[in-house]
């Protein structure tokens, strides 16, 4: 079964990022706001549209100086614990991931070899260590999902 944004699942990242999302056609739409940093963050999640010959979710990010998608998301952690939640996309065993942080900052990985996740980050230079431990939270998800392809 692949993964699907529902009502459900859009609350539990409105609750984390504290924010709320607006529905335009098939479209959810939130702007996040750090006055403090000078800083605004807004974020769109296209569930199940047209990208390319196959059928996907595209999430998007829009800063004041960056734009980024994450096509074909598999996924999301919601940490309240973080403020954070991380969308991620699996494909060929390479994870890539958008995390987005309620203080309206985010940080994106991209080509992550999926053996990072749960390896000894001790051993991994500085440089690498940040994306394993960003994207581990997933690691269960993707578990499931492998589990879920195998079972339909």
């Amino acid at each position: 079964m692949k993964f699907k944004f529902d009502e459900k699942k859009l609350a539990e990242i409105e609750k984390v990022l504290e924010t709320k999302f607006a529905k335009r056609g098939n479209q959810y739409r939130a702007v996040l706001m750090n006055p403090v940093e000078h800083r605004k963050l807004s974020i769109e999640i296209y569930p199940q549209i047209k990208i390319g010959h196959r059928t996907g979710n595209l999430v998007s990010i829009y800063t004041n100086n960056t734009h980024a998608q994450l096509h074909f998301c598999d996924g999301f952690v919601a940490s309240d614990f973080l403020g954070e939640v991380t969308f991620f996309a699996e494909y060929n065993g390479r994870l890539s991931g958008i995390v987005v942080e309620k203080q309206a900052a985010c940080s994106i990985f991209t080509n992550v070899e999926r053996e990072l996740l749960s390896g000894d980050f001790e051993k991994l230079a500085p440089e690498v260590m940040l994306s394993g431990l960003a994207l581990s939270l997933t690691e269960p998800l993707l578990d499931e999902n492998k589990k879920e392809s195998r079972d339909e």
